[in-house]
Parts: C-alpha cells; structure tokens; sequence
C-alpha cells in the first residue's frame, strides 16, 4: 500500500496528533456542560435524579447508533472532509442546547449531541492508526484522548465565569462552547491534505494476520474482537458514570458548592490528563527496556485499573482533603485505561478500522448507558451515591482479568503477519 504519509515530516504528524488532541477538547467540552450545570438544570426543569440520568441514557445511545454510522463512513469517506462534518455537526447541536426550554428539548439535543460526537471517535483512531508506527500509537493515542481531560478542565472554569446567579444563565455556556468548532476545521483543511492518511506508514504492522486484509467478518469472529469489546463495555461504563455524576456527588452527596465542586472538577480533570499522558509514556518506556509492546501496554493497563478501583473506598470517606485526593487518583486511572485499549484495537486491522471502533463504540454505549439510568434510581432510593461509585471503579478491573487472560501473543518465530516477533 502506498503511503502518502511517508512523504511527511515525523513533526507533521506529531502536530495532527495536536489537532486532534484539539478536537477532543471540543468534544469533551460540549459534553461536559450538561454535568456542570447539572444542578441548576435539574432544579429549572424540576427532574427527578432518574430523568437525569435518562439525559446520559439518551445521549449513550444516540452515541453507540452514531459509533455504527461513523464507524462505516470513516472506512470509506476521506478522512479530510468526514472530520470536519462530524465536528461542525455536534457544535451545532451544543449550541443548540444553551436555546432549550424544556425537558423534551433538553433530552431531543442529548439525543443528537450523542450521535454526532461518535463520530470522532473513528476519525481520531483511524488517524492516529494511519499516521504512527505501532510502538507510538500509544503515545499518539495518549496525546488524542489528553484531550478530553482539557476540555473538561476549561469547561467548568469556562462556566464558573460564565453563570451568575440569575436563572438561565447557564444557556450561555452552551453557545459559547458551541461556536468553538469552527476554529478547529480551518486550521484541520489546513493541515491535512486531500492525498493524506491513505494508508499505514512503515513498521505500523497488525499482528492478526491474514484477518487484518480480509473481510471484516473475519475480524469479528475472533477472540482479540471479543476482548476488545468486553474491555471498552467496562472501561468507558466506569469512565462516563464517575464523568457525569461527579459534580452531583460532590454538592449532593458531600456538601460542597456548586463553586468549589466546579472547581475541584477543573483539577479533576488535571489529575486525568496527567493519567492519561503518563500512561502513553510508561507503555513507550516500558517498552524501551524490559517489556514487548502488548506487555507494556497490559502492564500499565492493570496499574490503571487498580488506581480506579479507589472508588470504592470514597464510600467510607466524608468531605474531606482526603477524599479529594482519592478521587484525583481515580480519575487518573480511569482515563489513563483509554490510550492502551485503543493500540489494541489498532493492531486488529487497518483495512477496517473505522468499523472496529464504531462497532466497539456501539457496544460499549448500548451496554454502559443504561447504567445512568440504574444508577439515578439507586440514588433516588438509596439517597447515596456510594454504591455507584464502589462499583464503577471496580469495573476497568475485571477488565483487565479479561484483556490478561484472553489476549493471546503472537507465536514465538514469526508473528501471524510475517512481522519479526514482537513488533506488536
């Protein structure tokens, strides 16, 4: 396959990874600004905490339909023109947010937020996939998904700013976020050419072998498939239930402002993006001197994942300073989970990329969504968030017993591609 990446410099492609990074924040921030307002939206529209979490249940299954779409037309539209589409579409409908004035409103643009923003997704990977070797997807991936924790760390500071005491004064974070996607296709038409991203550049191998050229039934039907989805069903389950119900947990179930809760969120998503940066660099360093490149990426897998598991000990803990640190550490871990699943993911095939996360995306959100409808009713009854907390940080665990046990190296000799041993 010819590669049109080849004629580009490495700084070329650490400075997509950038733009992507840069469309992550967009995302994240669009997303974000239900959770933070979440207070005050709950209190105008008069909703139940179960209502709620129907909002995140409508958003995650508008995003496991779009994950489908997108997951289809990334292996088949230039990547240069479905991007920029993708992103100008859920900018839109953030926009649209701040103008809702009602519950259905409110829950119709959750709805098409969620179906847009899926889109990402399999342009991101599928970019990062065509631009790296596979030694630095990790790092690649690691630099994309710090994206998301940026953008949550501007987006309460953002709204801090942006809301007074005024009712409805909340709708103006929605359209300023909104508006913020434009920026990101000029410089992206800039950047990226009409013959970019065409194919894999050198010493990007696959280690499933003759799956990764043929159908993409031959991809499904296979064990690594199986994990990947058991994995990211786990994973982002964990991940969007701590996202979305921190700020509840914080002002409902501890006691804080909406001030001080808005600001904590900020240095949450400081202590994720550290995560998320550092677990791309331990899989590189890792890698570098005693481990192959899968045993690099499970091992800083199981680190994440036991940082995760903090959660748990949050139901034991009141307002404190203790319990704030905790909750840093947890959200290390938890997004920190997310650059080493997505190498794994780019190691099945680059043929059908796309297809692989979007099918992924739509397992994982059909599966993980209707937990924000399970986990309001449990607060509604129980009156704690302690339980969800303790049992959403328990999940990248298991995962990992799955990815341990399940994932099979390649044979000693030579890999099933024809790659020297160890060059996945």
């Amino acid at each position: 396959m010819i590669d049109s990446v080849q004629a580009r410099s490495t700084a070329w492609k650490w400075w997509v990874c950038a733009l992507l990074l840069g469309a992550s924040t967009i995302n994240y921030m669009d997303r974000q600004t239900l959770a933070n307002a979440s207070v005050r939206i709950t209190r105008e529209f008069q909703l139940s905490q179960e209502q709620y979490g129907n909002l995140e249940l409508a958003f995650g299954w508008a995003f496991a339909a779009g994950s489908l779409v997108f997951g289809w037309l990334a292996d088949r539209w230039p990547l240069r023109w479905l991007y920029p589409v993708v992103l100008m579409l859920w900018s839109v409908v953030g926009f649209s947010t701040g103008l809702v004035h009602g519950y259905s409103g409110l829950l119709l643009c959750r709805s098409l937020l969620g179906l847009f923003e899926a889109g990402h997704w399999p342009c991101a990977i599928k970019t990062t996939q065509r631009l790296l070797e596979s030694k630095d997807r990790a790092m690649g991936n690691s630099v994309l998904q710090s994206g998301t924790s940026i953008g949550a760390v501007i987006t309460p500071l953002v709204m801090n700013w942006l809301m007074t005491d005024e009712a409805g004064s909340w709708r103006l974070s929605f359209q300023a976020i909104g508006v913020g996607g434009v920026i990101w296709i000029l410089f992206w038409l800039a950047l990226v050419r009409r013959d970019d991203l065409g194919g894999l550049p050198s010493g990007a191998t696959n280690a499933i072998g003759s799956a990764s050229s043929g159908s993409f039934w031959s991809v499904m039907f296979t064990r690594r498939f199986l994990i990947v989805l058991v994995t990211i069903s786990l994973i982002n389950t964990s991940w969007q239930l701590l996202r979305a119900w921190l700020p509840k947990f914080l002002i409902e179930g501890r006691g804080y402002l909406e001030s001080d809760a808005l600001n904590f969120n900020a240095l949450f998503y400081v202590a994720t993006d550290v995560g998320c940066l550092g677990a791309g660099a331990a899989s590189l360093w890792l890698h570098r001197r005693w481990l192959s490149v899968h045993g690099a990426r499970v091992a800083v897998f199981f680190v994440c994942a036991m940082l995760t598991a903090l959660a748990g000990l949050t139901a034991f803990l009141p307002r404190s300073w203790l319990l704030l640190g905790l909750l840093l550490l947890v959200g290390a871990g938890a997004l920190g989970l997310f650059p080493c699943y997505h190498a794994l993911t780019q190691e099945l095939t680059p043929r059908h990329q796309g297809k692989v996360t979007g099918l992924a995306g739509v397992v994982a959100w059909a599966v993980g969504s209707p937990a924000h409808h399970f986990f309001g009713r449990l607060i509604d009854r129980t009156g704690s968030f302690d339980w969800g907390f303790t049992i959403a940080g328990a999940m990248p665990f298991v995962a990992f017993l799955f990815l341990w046990t399940c994932w099979n190296s390649p044979k000693p000799g030579r890999a099933a591609n024809g790659s020297p041993p160890g060059s996945v």
